[in-house]
C-alpha cells in the first residue's frame, strides 16, 4: 500500500507539472539560402529561434508557468528595451551559456552592467564555429518608439532597440515595442517580421496592417497581442503575406 500510495503521489506531481507548465509552441521556416529557422513562442514577446547550432533569444522574460530549465541555452540574446515584460535578469541568468552575447539598448546596459550596448543605426556580426565552418548572423538596430502623440511617454524615440537580423540570406526584423515608424519606410527585403500589437503600447491591429503594407514580409508573426482580437489581419494574405499565429 505505501508503495503504492508513492507512485500515486509521484504522478500527481507530474500531472500537476504538465498542467501548469505553458507548452512552448513552434514553427519553421526556410532562408533564402535554404537553411531552416526554427521558432520558438514563449509567451508575450518573449522567444527563441536555433539557426544551425545557434540559440538566439529576444526579450526572455521568466513566467509562472515557462520552465527554462528545459529550454536550450542562449549563444546570443537580444534585448529590445528595460520594460518588466522584455527585460528580466532571472531569465538572463537562467538561460545564458558562459560565453554568451547579449545586444541591448542603453537602459539595458546599464542596468545589466554586461553584454553590449547598441544605438540605433549599429551593425555587428555576431560568429560561431560549426563543424568547423563559421556560421554568421549579422544584427543592425533599428529604431523603436510610439508616434502617437501622449504615447511617446512608453517607447521615446531614441531610447530602445529594434533590431534586423540577417541569416542564411534572409532579413528578419523584430521591431520591439513601438507603433508605425517613417523608418519603416526604409527597410528592404524583409522575409520575417515580429510585429508588436496591444494598444496604448503598440500598434493596433489596423496600424499592423499598415506596417505590412511598407515593410512586405513573406511571413508575419504578431506578438505583445495579449487578449486583442487579430481577425483583421486576415487582408494581408491579399498581400501575399503569411500571418502566422502563436497562442499568447
Amino acid at each position: 500500500m505505501k508503495t503504492r500510495a508513492f507512485f500515486s503521489i509521484i504522478l500527481s506531481l507530474f500531472i500537476m507539472n504538465q498542467t501548469f507548465t505553458n507548452p512552448i509552441e513552434s514553427d519553421s521556416f526556410m532562408t533564402k539560402n535554404g537553411k531552416s529557422v526554427s521558432v520558438h513562442f514563449i509567451q508575450h514577446s518573449s522567444f527563441y529561434f536555433t539557426f544551425y547550432d545557434i540559440t538566439v533569444y529576444v526579450d526572455p522574460v521568466k513566467y509562472d508557468r515557462v520552465d527554462y530549465s528545459t529550454l536550450p541555452k542562449a549563444d546570443l540574446i537580444l534585448i529590445t528595451h528595460d520594460h518588466y515584460d522584455h527585460f528580466d535578469t532571472r531569465a538572463i541568468d537562467e538561460i545564458s551559456k558562459p560565453d554568451v552575447q547579449i545586444y541591448c539598448n542603453g537602459t539595458v546596459h546599464e542596468a545589466l552592467k554586461a553584454g553590449t550596448q547598441m544605438k540605433n543605426g549599429e551593425r555587428v556580426t555576431f560568429k560561431k564555429v560549426n563543424n568547423n565552418e563559421y556560421q554568421y548572423i549579422d544584427i543592425e538596430a533599428v529604431p523603436a518608439y510610439n508616434t502617437t502623440e501622449g504615447r511617446d511617454i512608453y517607447h521615446p524615440k531614441d531610447r530602445d532597440n529594434g533590431y534586423v537580423i540577417t541569416l542564411g540570406g534572409s532579413k528578419i526584423y523584430i521591431p520591439g515595442d513601438c507603433e508605425i515608424m517613417p523608418e519603416m519606410k526604409e527597410l528592404t527585403d524583409i522575409d520575417v517580421a515580429f510585429l508588436p500589437i496591444n494598444q496604448p503600447y503598440t500598434m493596433t491591429v489596423e496600424q499592423a496592417v499598415i506596417a505590412a503594407k511598407m515593410i512586405k514580409p513573406k511571413i508575419l508573426y504578431p506578438i505583445h497581442y495579449s487578449e486583442t482580437n487579430l481577425s483583421g489581419l486576415s487582408v494581408l494574405k491579399q498581400e501575399g503575406i503569411e500571418v502566422k499565429i502563436f497562442k499568447n
